[in-house]
């Protein structure tokens, strides 16, 4: 989910006591946001890794540690 979906999500989200169910805990929406940049972040450095061909330097210069 991408920074624009997600902003749109939250603004989207109604807020207050009509809410349908019980509210979500801080500690619930940072997971939920933590899953989300993680699976963003798993995608981008696929994306990398397809980008760069296997004669490429990778982006350290080509050392290992």
């Amino acid at each position: 989910m991408s920074q624009e979906a997600m902003s749109e999500q939250v603004v989207h989200e109604p807020a207050g006591p009509d809410q349908k169910g019980a509210p979500k805990g801080l500690l619930q929406q940072m997971e939920e946001l933590m899953a989300a940049l993680n699976a963003d972040l798993s995608q981008l450095d696929a994306d990398l890794e397809q980008s760069t061909g296997p004669g490429a330097p990778s982006a350290d210069g080509g050392h290992r540690l």
